[in-house]
């Protein structure tokens, strides 16, 4: 009679007990009966394991893929099994059985099972690895993030996603019932990064962020994760670009380290260098494009194919697909843009990456005499933005920032074709549930 283990060990660390009585838990990824053995292939949060029973002792539990298991077994070295390790069973117990018709396990090949399906399912899908993995690289990306702008002097702060009125000064906004009032989803935490620049200098916050656009678009949410970096003290937008170039650089690195198999998975090449990004003036990319693509139709902005390709343009001239382009025109950029010179250009920036923006970010205005005069060119009553205009009364230094779209990111950087595939659960014009 073999002793059982009383505490749970989690699949990763079983170099750790060979030879011992182990207890395990997860799921059942696959069964493969052959003969009088049976191989369970157990799946925990750390990894996968082949554990081999006699396939007499199982017959009357009727197991099945997705059936919730409690493993106790004996480890041993084998350098067949795919982790060199195996586990003899002991004794298996069943936690909580699977239904009988689900649409697919975790083993199957998602290439044949709808989107919709897998959303509707996502916790099943996200034990296939080839989902899962996505949000693992998410998950790293946001952890790199934070590591750099916290190494970087930077403090997370975290605001509130309620407000009275809109950042931009636009209408694209869910309104909500809020006690006898009226109030908002917020479409930016902009006033609040500004703000606290005021107090910290540097700061940033990752937190969701809404906007009530009508689109149906392999691009657009409704509700999407924002990186948000604000800084004070620059001397131009170019500081604020060169920052995202070291930010977007260092986290690079960290992902082609830490999962290089999954990005190639999902890519040709590892991802690239960032240092080394060109920034093109607006105007001189409206003059490429129609050099190189007899692009005449652009005036104040880019539009999807646009970026699509200037993006080949910088993969042609510098090996990486990715361009920032610096000084749109001022009227198309919120009221808090600074200007670029006395040409009607904007210290406003986006990134281009892959095929598509993922960052918009540029130099504020930090006077409040400008603020406002901004704002009543705008046809904006600075008296109801108050209670952000006096804190520009307080020492506000010159400062900038920017924002990028986790799920665009996360997109690009896997070579997805759909942002909602780099959402847990998305909501966009027409999806509200799970």
């Amino acid at each position: 009679m073999h002793e059982k283990a009383s505490q749970r060990i989690f699949i990763r660390s079983l170099p750790e007990h060979i030879l011992k009585p182990v207890l395990l838990r997860g799921w059942i990824s696959r069964l493969r009966v052959l003969g009088k053995t049976t191989f369970v292939i157990l799946k925990d949060c750390s990894g996968e394991l082949q554990c081999v029973a006699a396939s007499e002792a199982l017959r009357e539990l009727h197991l099945k893929t997705e059936d919730v298991v409690e493993v106790h077994g004996l480890t041993r070295r084998d350098e067949r099994a795919k982790s060199g390790i195996e586990v003899d069973v002991l004794e298996i117990r069943i936690l909580n059985r699977c239904g009988h018709n689900l649409p697919f396990t975790a083993a199957t090949d998602l290439e044949s099972i709808g989107q919709e399906v897998q959303l509707e399912y996502r916790p099943l899908a996200l034990r296939n690895n080839s989902i899962g993995d996505i949000f693992r690289v998410q998950a790293a990306l946001l952890r790199f993030f934070r590591e750099f702008l916290t190494a970087h002097h930077f403090t997370e702060i975290v605001t509130s996603k309620i407000v009275s009125s809109g950042t931009e000064g636009g209408t694209n906004l869910f309104q909500l019932k809020y006690f006898d009032r009226v109030a908002y989803l917020a479409q930016s935490p902009q006033f609040y990064k500004e703000q606290t620049v005021a107090g910290f200098e540097r700061v940033f916050e990752t937190g969701h962020v809404y906007r009530a656009e009508p689109h149906a678009t392999s691009r657009h949410l409704t509700e999407y994760y924002s990186l948000d970096v604000e800084f004070g003290f620059i001397d131009g937008p170019e500081d604020v670009i060169q920052l995202e170039r070291e930010l977007l650089d260092f986290i690079f690195a960290r992902l082609n380290e830490s999962y290089a198999s999954v990005l190639l998975a999902h890519r040709a090449a590892a991802l690239p260098r960032m240092l080394d990004v060109p920034c093109w003036e607006f105007a001189e990319c409206l003059e490429m494009l129609k050099e190189h693509f007899q692009r005449t139709d652009l005036v104040d902005d880019l539009d999807p194919e646009a970026e699509r390709q200037l993006c080949r343009l910088a993969q042609e001239k510098t090996g990486a697909a990715a361009v920032f382009v610096l000084g749109f025109p001022l009227a198309a950029r919120p009221f808090y843009t600074a200007p670029r010179g006395s040409s009607g250009a904007a210290s406003s920036f986006d990134l281009l990456f892959e095929g598509i923006e993922v960052t918009t970010g540029g130099q504020r205005l930090h006077r409040r005499d400008e603020l406002e005069e901004a704002m009543r060119a705008r046809g904006i009553e600075p008296a109801n933005f108050e209670s952000h205009l006096r804190i520009f009364d307080v020492g506000m230094p010159p400062h900038g920032g920017f924002a990028i779209g986790l799920e665009r990111l996360t997109a690009r950087i896997l070579n997805l074709a759909n942002v909602r595939q780099a959402v847990l659960y998305p909501r966009d014009r027409y999806r509200l549930t799970p």
